[in-house]
Order: C-alpha cells, then sequence, then structure tokens
C-alpha cells in the first residue's frame, strides 16, 4: 500500500536511504562513493529540506506495517525558454529504493507510477531522473518503464 511520509516512519526512511548508499558504494568501481557516520542524519535532512522547498513528495510503500520502499519527487523548475533550449515544467525523481528483501515484487513500479502521477497533477510536462552508471538494475528498470538517456557523463581517472 502506498502512503505518503509523515514523522512517524522517519527512521525506517534513514534506513532506506542508507541501504541505498550501501548498494551504491558497493557497485562504485572508482571506489568514490561512501558513506560517513553523519550520511544518515544529513542526508535524510537534505532530502526533507529539498522536498519543503521544491514542492515535493515522498511516498512509502508500505506492507506487513512495515516501510519497504520509498520514492521522492521534486518539481524544481518553471517552463524557460531561451535561445538554445526550451525546458517544459520538470518534475525530477530524486530517489527511489525498495529494501532488497522485497524487491521483484512490482514494489518500485507502483511507487514510480504513483510519483510520476503526482508530478502530473502538478504540471510536470516532464521528468527527469540520474542514476549512477553501475547500477544496472536501475537503468534496466527505468528502460523498461519508459526512461532514456538524455545527457552522458564522462568520467576519466587521471
Amino acid at each position: 500500500m502506498i502512503i505518503q511520509y509523515d514523522n512517524s516512519y522517519e527512521e525506517e526512511v534513514r534506513d532506506l536511504l542508507c541501504e541505498l548508499q550501501d548498494y551504491i558504494v558497493s557497485i562504485d568501481k572508482e571506489k568514490y562513493n561512501i558513506r560517513t557516520e553523519e550520511y544518515r542524519e544529513k542526508y535524510f535532512k537534505k532530502t526533507m529540506e529539498e522536498i519543503s522547498k521544491y514542492q515535493g513528495r515522498m511516498l512509502l510503500y508500505k506492507k506487513e506495517n512495515k516501510i519497504v520502499g520509498l520514492v521522492v519527487g521534486l518539481i524544481n523548475n518553471d517552463p524557460i525558454d531561451s535561445y538554445d533550449f526550451v525546458v517544459p515544467k520538470r518534475g525530477r525523481i530524486t530517489e527511489l529504493v525498495v529494501t532488497e528483501s522485497a524487491r521483484k515484487q512490482q514494489i518500485g513500479k507502483a511507487l514510480l507510477d504513483a510519483m510520476e502521477q503526482f508530478l502530473k497533477n502538478k504540471g510536470c510536462e516532464d521528468i527527469l531522473l540520474g542514476v549512477f552508471a553501475y547500477n544496472l538494475q536501475a537503468r534496466s528498470f527505468y528502460e523498461k518503464n519508459g526512461y532514456h538517456e538524455r545527457m552522458i557523463e564522462c568520467s576519466k581517472k587521471l
């Protein structure tokens, strides 16, 4: 069941955000990603500040009285026309995580669909999200759900 975040779920949300960061750390081939002692507190605080600042929302997936997934969506731009680019009103999905034991149960899809509907209802015409290049599971998931690469960032270790 999808519900909106409230403070009673704070610790479970912190756990999920840390689980996601631990996974990113584990697949980072360059070993740049880390999870510091203060990550749990600081990243949660940053996420909540962004939700407040950018008309966002956090949706949670509750199964058997436990939070097993979350998605965060923001609206952080207004439509813009410039001399070389047209930007529609966009939403941005900044987090989508399902705890490992609850994966392959369509929970991620349900959260993604719910956030897409929220952003559409807010007048967004497009959604951006970033995926860590080494996160092949996430890249495949988003591609299956209609997302495609638009910008590619390249890196070279010196």
